[in-house]
């Protein structure tokens, strides 16, 4: 604390007592106490303030207004879709499964079963 040992703050804290009084001693302690803590809370909410103003100034501006950046993305999704992507990697199952004779449905045939 300070660069202070044991000894240094020994001899503060004798010297208060013998200066301020054994009786006001514990309200002074007091006060001093709550001042250190309201001056650290202080220096905090300044150090976050200059970080956040900080922060804001490294974030550019947009290069787009909000309302253009909807634009095209609603453009982009009543574009038709490429049929490269889905459309020929199924196109083959389907002629597939055309290709294939179906098979009885055994509802169809009395149900009767082997």
């Amino acid at each position: 604390m300070f660069g202070l040992g044991m000894p240094e703050i020994l001899m503060i804290l004798a010297i208060a007592l013998i200066v301020i009084g054994p009786k006001k001693l514990p309200e002074v302690a007091k006060t001093l106490g709550r001042a250190m803590g309201e001056f650290k809370r202080s220096a905090q909410d300044l150090k976050r303030s200059i970080d956040l103003e900080s922060t804001v100034q490294d974030v550019p501006p947009p290069s787009k207004s909000i309302r253009e950046t909807i634009k095209d993305a609603n453009k982009d999704s009543e574009a038709p879709k490429d049929k490269g992507t889905l459309s020929s990697a199924s196109e083959p199952a389907v002629q597939e499964a055309e290709d294939k004779p179906s098979s009885p449905d055994p509802d169809k045939d009395g149900g009767a079963s082997v």
